[in-house]
């Protein structure tokens, strides 16, 4: 069974569920800040998933890439996998604008996170809401 490890539980909002995945937003309102979550029992890494859902995760991974070029317009989208801190399986997909906080560095510890506010969050959460069914045809 499925569960979604609770270090993102605790630092995310889910936005939606796709397919294969959930989509996430971060509770860092100083980047458009999303992550994909494979909901895939014990996977760690891409290669733990079979090919169908390799082949799904990449698709979902698109369409969500999409969606947030058409919401935020960004100087550039980082999209990576890292998993040092939470095992779980999961693909991190950062608007990046050449003005934010951390450009051009990383975002990760740069600076504390800022949280969204209930308002501010559920906003977010519906623009990429939105965006993903604008896209969804297109994939």
């Amino acid at each position: 069974m499925f569960i979604l490890h609770q270090q993102l539980q605790k630092d995310c909002f889910v936005v939606t569920e796709l397919p294969l995945s959930l989509v996430l937003l971060m509770n860092d309102s100083q980047y458009p800040w999303t992550i994909l979550v494979p909901r895939a029992e014990q996977a760690k890494e891409v290669i733990d998933l079979s090919t169908e859902q390799q082949q799904q995760l990449w698709c979902e991974s698109a369409w969500l890439s999409r969606a947030l070029q058409q919401q935020y317009h960004p100087d550039k989208l980082n999209i990576a996998a890292l998993g040092n801190m939470v095992p779980q399986l999961h693909i991190h997909h950062i608007v990046r604008f050449k003005q934010d906080a951390a450009w051009p560095q990383p975002v990760w510890g740069k600076f504390p996170p800022v949280p969204y506010t209930e308002s501010e969050a559920n906003k977010q959460i519906d623009a990429i809401k939105t965006q993903l069914e604008n896209v969804k045809e297109v994939i």
